[in-house]
């Protein structure tokens, strides 16, 4: 214990507050706050001084640390209360910006007494704003992950807000074979707006993105939305069955209690004939991560278009050839040049044939995630191996390609 009062005299050669005082000895225990470490630190001082008859150390008057700061914790909180009135939120952090000249002192303090048990000012800062305004709010503190952190500029008692985004989850499907699953910018003025997209900046005037994301967003009141598929799918191919899960983010939402059942039907009304949603439930960037790395198999229905004749008995013994297979993918032609050019193993778990007229026919197939179907089907100018055109003989087409289940649930 001497050697901690030996340490406080040392500090008290300068005006100290009990908090910057305290806060030399912030990790010796954590029973007490640093005003009452400070205090008790002091007191302690006076009373050895004055065992052994020595002069008392004079009154505090202003701290040359912190210049009486924390004085102003009071109005701080209040003004983070009053910016917090902006925005709905169940959880919130403290956050502050403090004098640089303030941040200097502390060090030059440090080196005089050492540093190895203290805190910074601005985390005692950051904890007194906060405890003052949970005491003047019902919203709890979560120091993991905040709907909203409050910046307190302490020079000028300025309050910043850093709004967390607000994730809703759903799933989706298109009935359109003619819009993208997001925003296509232009590719000759990337956004900008010209001649060749109306001034629109998009390649396509709107998207599943753009269906699902603008109503929610307006009823966040957010600045902006991104799209969070479980994969994707060709713009040219539908999404049914059990629809494609996907997560909506919101930058910058002021509103985060949204009811979410009127939010569909919304949504289900403005996108009527093109696309639809279910089961919206708010979530987290946790499962975005989690979406982003899913692999989930997927179920196909497929209209192919035969060069010529095909007989019923061979295509029979084709599909049997292809039902378990894996199959070697180089990057197709039509994506090789935005991707590298790879060459993927995939499996084909199932293929069974639904329709057959002789000239064309309709599969359902079951791939492992990642397989290009198309290219299953067509071959690609033999840079998928085998296909069904190489195992017929003949080229095949796909008329078009629907994605009827997305097997995340089994």
């Amino acid at each position: 214990m001497d050697h901690l009062i030996d340490r406080a005299e040392r500090a008290l050669s300068l005006d100290l507050c009990d908090h910057c005082l305290g806060r030399l000895f912030a990790r010796v225990d954590t029973g007490l706050s640093n005003r009452e470490r400070g205090e008790s630190l002091r007191m302690a001082v006076a009373w050895r001084r004055a065992l052994e008859d020595r002069k008392p150390l004079p009154p505090h008057q202003r701290c040359q640390i912190c210049d009486e700061l924390f004085e102003m914790v009071p109005r701080f909180a209040q003004a983070v209360v009053e910016k917090l009135r902006s925005v709905e939120f169940d959880t919130f952090l403290i956050g502050t910006r403090i004098d640089p000249l303030i941040l200097e002192k502390e060090e030059r303090l440090w080196e005089m007494v050492g540093q190895d048990r203290a805190e910074p000012i601005k985390a005692e800062m950051n904890q007194e704003i906060g405890k003052a305004v949970q005491g003047m709010i019902p919203q709890e503190v979560d120091f993991s992950s905040p709907d909203v952190v409050a910046l307190v500029d302490t020079r000028f008692c300025h309050v910043e807000l850093d709004v967390s985004p607000l994730f809703i989850y759903g799933r989706y499907r298109k009935y359109s074979r003619a819009i993208p699953q997001t925003r296509w910018p232009c590719n000759r003025c990337r956004g900008k707006g010209c001649t060749k997209c109306n001034n629109t900046g998009k390649m396509y005037q709107t998207s599943v993105q753009e269906i699902i994301g603008e109503p929610i967003r307006k009823w966040a009141e957010g600045t902006d939305h991104f799209f969070h598929g479980m994969g994707r799918e060709d713009i040219d191919a539908r999404m049914l069955g059990n629809g494609r899960p996907f997560i909506l983010e919101v930058r910058e939402p002021k509103r985060r209690r949204l009811d979410l059942e009127a939010l569909e039907n919304e949504i289900n009304m403005a996108g009527k004939g093109v696309i639809d949603v279910r089961d919206l439930r708010f979530s987290s960037r946790d499962e975005v991560r989690r979406i982003k790395l899913a692999i989930p198999d997927k179920e196909y229905r497929v209209r192919v278009q035969f060069e010529s004749k095909v007989n019923k008995e061979q295509l029979d013994e084709v599909v049997q050839s292809l039902k378990r297979i894996r199959i070697t993918q180089q990057t197709p032609a039509r994506v090789a040049h935005r991707r590298a050019d790879l060459a993927r193993e995939r499996e084909i778990k199932g293929l069974v044939l639904e329709e057959f007229d002789g000239s064309s026919a309709t599969f359902r197939l079951r791939t492992e995630a990642g397989t290009y179907v198309k290219e299953f089907i067509h071959g690609d100018s033999g840079r998928t191996i085998p296909s069904l055109a190489e195992r017929l003989g003949i080229p095949c087409s796909v008329e078009w390609l629907d994605v009827i289940e997305i097997a995340d649930q089994n």
